[in-house]
């Protein structure tokens, strides 16, 4: 049997707690920190690329899930961890005042336990999507569950604001105790019984994790994509942290004008995957290899004309929008592509691959964002602060560019043709 779309909106609910929990992290325990206990932003910065770090453990979460053959397992579990590590992080925050080192420590500890958890969680997740999934209802799934990731992080990150206005401690414990406690049972309820009908039994290998992985990383495909994975989210990322600066100072955004620009941005994202799960699942229009190629070229052209906009002026607003819609576009097409790509070559190893490229994307997030943002920093010492910024975004069209050719070399084409694995590397 394959999923149906009432299962995957199911399993969509286990990504909107995933989200639901980690923006706890990401955005209300980080905005205490920095200016309730006015702590360096650095400080926040570290512990969320700690989070990302540890994501590298991904492949191993993917294989254990595919050799102990109880994905519903690793879900529930990982999604145990990481609200267990978000609740210690609230701790945390409560405990910095009083002691600066313990505080320090009980962070570290907790936003480990949170990558682990985002880790086990997520990577068994897609892998079950990925497992059960029929090919022509991939784009549409992950639509639904990524558009029910972000549904989870507005939501939270709205009601959680609203919630904690006064803030007191207590009033922090008790609302990111209901939020992660929650999310632990929105997600033992979304995801049971769904793998036992879906999936057949099978028995538990003994294999060893590192010939899991050199199996799955012999297969040029598996190799190639995880290269597209990690340049096309590095080119993704990079723009998070100087966009809104790049508004204010090269263009006169006020604090509210830039909020608003990041928020037309998200509405772009939104559009745009909801495009593709419409057009390639309901209208069976264009195929992923289209889909993603499109998203990348047109986030390339997107950032030339972002960056041109700084040199000659005009109206940034829509080319932001532009720049969303097509990352919306390219994201949700590339985590179909992930979805068809997991089930090629060794069988019973989709956990594996989907866990290598969740490993790439997340250290693309944490490399592409630090990257950006420090580029920018230091080329405005030599240059105008529009060209400074204006070269990092033509870097990222750049490297969107390469990402589109790579995904056209990797990603099935129409009809289901795919190139054969000798001719995925030219040369080799």
């Amino acid at each position: 049997m394959k999923l149906g779309w009432f299962q995957i909106v199911r399993l969509g609910l286990v990504q909107m707690c995933l989200g639901a929990v980690v923006v706890l992290t990401t955005s209300t325990l980080n905005r205490l920190m920095v200016v309730e206990l006015a702590l360096p932003a650095v400080l926040p910065g570290l512990l969320v690329a700690l989070h990302y770090g540890i994501q590298i453990t991904r492949p191993n979460w993917g294989f254990r899930s595919d050799t102990k053959g109880n994905r519903t397992t690793f879900i529930i579990g990982g999604m145990a961890a990481l609200s267990l590590g978000a609740f210690v992080a609230a701790v945390a925050v409560v405990l910095f005042p009083s002691g600066f080192a313990l505080g320090l420590a009980l962070s570290v500890v907790a936003y480990a336990l949170i990558g682990v958890g985002v880790g086990a969680s997520g990577t068994s997740l897609l892998a079950l999507l990925a497992t059960a999934t029929e090919p022509r209802r991939r784009a549409a799934a992950a639509t639904i569950t990524w558009l029910m990731m972000i549904l989870g992080i507005a939501v939270t990150a709205g009601t959680v604001g609203a919630l904690l206005d006064p803030y007191t401690p207590a009033l922090l414990l008790e609302i990111v105790g209901v939020v992660t406690g929650g999310a632990v049972v929105l997600t033992a309820l979304a995801v049971w019984g769904i793998e036992r009908r879906v999936v057949a039994e099978r028995e538990a290998e003994t294999l060893p994790f590192r010939q899991g992985m050199a199996e799955v990383w012999a297969e040029r495909k598996a190799r190639v994509f995880t290269l597209f994975i990690f340049l096309s989210m590095t080119a993704y990322f990079m723009q998070e942290l100087i966009l809104e600066p790049y508004a204010g100072l090269v263009f006169g955004f006020a604090p509210g004008e830039s909020t608003q620009l990041s928020g037309a941005q998200n509405g772009g994202v939104f559009v745009g995957m909801l495009l593709v799960g419409i057009a390639a699942t309901g209208l069976r229009w264009g195929t992923l290899r289209m889909w993603v190629t499109g998203g990348c070229l047109g986030s390339a052209l997107s950032l030339i004309a972002v960056a041109a906009l700084g040199q000659t002026g005009g109206a940034l607003v829509p080319a932001v929008v532009a720049l969303g819609f097509f990352n919306g576009m390219f994201a949700v097409a590339a985590i179909g592509s992930m979805m068809a790509l997991a089930g090629q070559g060794r069988g019973a190893r989709e956990g594996t691959r989907m866990g290598l490229w969740g490993a790439a994307q997340a250290l693309a997030a944490g490399f592409g964002g630090l990257v950006g943002a420090a580029a920018a920093d230091a080329l405005r010492l030599v240059m105008p602060v529009e060209d400074a910024f204006g070269a990092v975004f033509l870097a990222e069209a750049a490297l969107f560019l390469v990402a589109a050719l790579i995904a056209l070399r990797v990603i099935e084409g129409r009809g289901g043709q795919r190139l054969p694995d000798a001719q995925l590397i030219p040369g080799e």
